[in-house]
């Protein structure tokens, strides 16, 4: 399983906004500049955050995007399911119909617990975890 630069950037985004939660919204260009990412890119990600719940948007001059929810309450596995579509490694898991040996298959089981596995290890770390880590170094 390859992350997609989307997932990549969405964390990190994430982790920008958790130093500023309950404070002032943070500016995209801002995130941007210190993450050295495309304020583009990051328009097309904060989409999909803003659409999953994770994160707020607050108009006008001082503007910007806030963390939805305590960055406790928010796993890497949440980022990265809304940027991913889930964390199964294969189709199959998701649906029979995208093989048809599915109901027979003898290596089902082995992807099975390789997306549990992943994705336990991601509901694992919170945002608040990864903010301890770095420890103001970001901002």
């Amino acid at each position: 399983m390859k992350l997609s630069t989307k997932s990549r950037y969405a964390l990190r985004l994430m982790v920008n906004l958790t130093f500023a939660s309950k404070k002032e919204p943070v500016q995209l260009n801002e995130i941007a500049k210190r993450e050295e990412v495309s304020e583009k890119y990051l328009s097309q990600i904060v989409i999909f955050l803003r659409g999953a719940g994770l994160i707020q948007s607050v108009r006008g001059a001082k503007g910007g995007y806030l963390l939805n929810k305590a960055p406790s309450l928010i796993t890497v596995k949440d980022i990265v399911e809304v940027m991913e579509g889930g964390l199964n490694i294969v189709d199959c898991l998701n649906e029979d119909k995208y093989c048809q040996r599915s109901e027979k298959c003898v290596t089902k089981h082995v992807w099975d617990k390789v997306s549990r596995a992943i994705s336990q290890t991601l509901e694992e770390i919170s945002l608040e975890d990864l903010a301890s880590q770095v420890q103001g170094e970001m901002i």
